[in-house]
């Protein structure tokens, strides 16, 4: 699987500290068996729909990772959105506010969700498992 081309993600919080938590958690490669990982960090809502509008498909992006607890727009708003809007939209990994929270992240059409605070350990799993699929699908 390693000789595919780089996978887009899209790493959406208003919390810098949030994205850099994500992106060093996974690293450049989250697993040998991928292929290498290209981060686009957005900070706002307007930058994360400019970069899935950008190209046909969710802007090329091959998985996304919103932050629910972010302001003043949420990452689960958004990806119900991305959901109703964009035709074979990219799958999806929110993090929620806590465990509790799970069934917003269903109500989302998120495929996955993930409890602040984040368990590097936990999204690594996540992503590589959000990140075979896709590659099975392609």
């Amino acid at each position: 699987m390693s000789e595919h081309k780089p996978l887009r993600v899209l790493v959406y919080s208003d919390d810098r500290d949030v994205r850099a938590t994500v992106i060093s958690a996974l690293g450049a490669r989250p697993h040998p068996d991928l292929p290498a990982f290209e981060y686009v960090e957005c900070a706002t809502e307007p930058v994360v729909w400019r970069n899935l509008d950008s190209v046909k498909g969710g802007g090329g992006f091959d998985l996304v990772i919103l932050d629910g607890e972010a302001v003043p727009a949420g990452g689960l708003g958004i990806a119900r959105q991305m959901k109703d809007e964009i035709y074979q939209a990219p799958p999806v990994l929110v993090l929620t506010g806590r465990p509790q929270d799970a069934w917003l992240a269903t109500w989302s059409r998120a495929e996955a969700a993930l409890p602040h605070p984040i368990d590097p350990l936990r999204l690594a799993e996540t992503v590589i498992e959000l990140a075979r699929g896709v590659l099975q699908s392609a």
